[in-house]
């Protein structure tokens, strides 16, 4: 696959990386999806995800719950339970909305207290309801890197962020309503399955989902000082912090921060999503032109893989699918994104490849940079040749002793003092899976 770079903001003030997809395959669209006409990409997925009863008043609340086919879930799975929630409207807007997700439990004899559990924060998968993973299922680069931590002994309680599966817009690569989605969602969890889920959590997360882990842990200390998280994994980062006056920068290429220039499809789905969601009452296709709502039909029926088979299709750039109106509607987008500082309470690995062309290399090092300087533990594994799809299960070999350390009670190592600014994207090794 070609490395699809895009912008998330174009603030020269903020430390900010470009996102990426994760490789998978393609979900189906069904009837439902394709006759929806509804602007935030509602429908197209099971009953299951619309409550059959109120919301409950108090976020983290489990609503509903099913059992899961076996036969699709990652190798090690026990059992897999579909779950509904409550949580708070990361948007600050109007009562607690339903979020859905899935516990996976591991195979063997069960701890005295309870499986530890692996919060898993998925990658990006597109913004309309039949791309939420809990209904689409996995693609094998996360199937395979699920299983491993399975086998390790950990559940995994996987939220599908705010409007993924449920009703409204997805507030694509906005902290806040993922990280409540995250919280709500593991809260629920300990709730609706005592004894069988520790309250021992760690945040782990790729590509969309490294941000919102760190999101989450950012939001955590406050939000749900009741969860006890001991630590952070993410790779392939793609987050923006507040800089503190003497964070380290390193120039990123205009790839990842000109909105002119970024790739097409995922241009479509920060408009769709993010903007969207941020300026619900207005219907995105407004700001668009012809080329731009086309890709915008397809944005709200499917996921990310057929938006883009859409792109190359119609050879579009970013640049010709939006009109004049455009940044208006991208109003209160950075604040939104931008976790307000890089001072996160947990210790955090790191990973990235350095073949990433995706997500890039050195706006990864900035968000590294920036935790270090505000004094975060944080330890930063690089991996040369490594793409972004790559590194998810390259970095097991260091991300799991890291939480294994952490679930032993000892403190893992951290390289704060050691963190250099990579040098130009390498090119992909061979004979490594999924480095594509």
């Amino acid at each position: 696959m070609m490395h699809r770079p895009f912008v998330l903001t174009s603030m020269a003030a903020l430390l900010i990386l470009g996102g990426c997809s994760e490789t998978g395959n393609k979900a189906p669209v069904s009837h439902d999806a394709q006759r929806s006409s509804d602007l935030y990409g509602d429908g197209g997925v099971s009953a299951f995800y619309r409550p059959q009863t109120a919301i409950p008043s108090m976020p983290g609340q489990l609503i509903q719950q099913e059992d899961m086919d076996l036969t699709k879930l990652p190798k090690g799975t026990s059992r897999g339970i579909r779950i509904l929630y409550s949580s708070t409207n990361g948007l600050g807007k109007g009562a607690p909305v339903a979020v859905s997700g899935q516990i996976l439990l591991p195979q063997g004899k069960m701890p005295t207290h309870g499986w530890p559990v692996v919060a898993w924060e998925h990658g990006t998968t597109g913004v309309a309801d039949v791309c939420a993973p809990s209904w689409r299922g996995y693609s094998s680069r996360d199937k395979a890197y699920l299983s491993r931590w399975l086998s390790e002994g950990f559940a995994v309680v996987a939220s599908d962020y705010q409007g993924l599966g449920t009703s409204g817009p997805h507030p694509y690569l906005l902290y806040r309503p993922e990280g409540y989605s995250v919280l709500d969602g593991l809260r629920a969890s300990l709730s609706g399955f005592p004894g069988q889920i520790r309250n021992w959590i760690v945040l782990v997360g790729q590509s969309q989902g490294s941000g919102a882990a760190l999101g989450t842990a950012w939001l955590a200390p406050s939000y749900a000082p009741d969860l006890k998280i001991h630590g952070v994994v993410a790779t392939g980062l793609v987050t923006g912090f507040t800089p503190s006056p003497t964070a380290k920068h390193s120039p990123i290429p205009e790839v990842y921060t000109d909105a002119t220039k970024m790739d097409s499809a995922f241009a479509m789905l920060r408009v769709e999503g993010s903007d969207q969601s941020l300026h619900p009452e207005t219907d995105s296709q407004t700001v668009m032109t012809d080329a731009g709502r086309k890709m915008s039909e397809i944005a709200r029926h499917a996921c990310l893989h057929t938006l883009f088979d859409k792109a190359d299709e119609m050879k579009v750039q970013s640049d010709v699918l939006f009109n004049d109106k455009l940044p208006a509607f991208e109003t209160g987008h950075d604040t939104a994104f931008t976790i307000p500082d890089a001072r996160i309470n947990f210790p955090v690995f790191a990973g990235t490849g350095l073949a990433d062309g995706e997500a890039g290399v050195n706006g990864q090092y900035n968000a590294v940079a920036a935790m270090c300087d505000a004094g975060t533990h944080v330890l930063w594994k690089r991996y040369p040749g490594v793409t972004h799809n790559g590194a998810v299960n390259v970095s097991l070999k260091d991300s799991v002793p890291f939480v294994k350390s952490l679930l032993a009670g000892r403190k893992p190592p951290q390289n704060c003092s050691a963190v250099t600014v990579p040098g130009p994207i390498e090119k992909p090794l061979p004979n490594i899976p999924w480095n594509n």
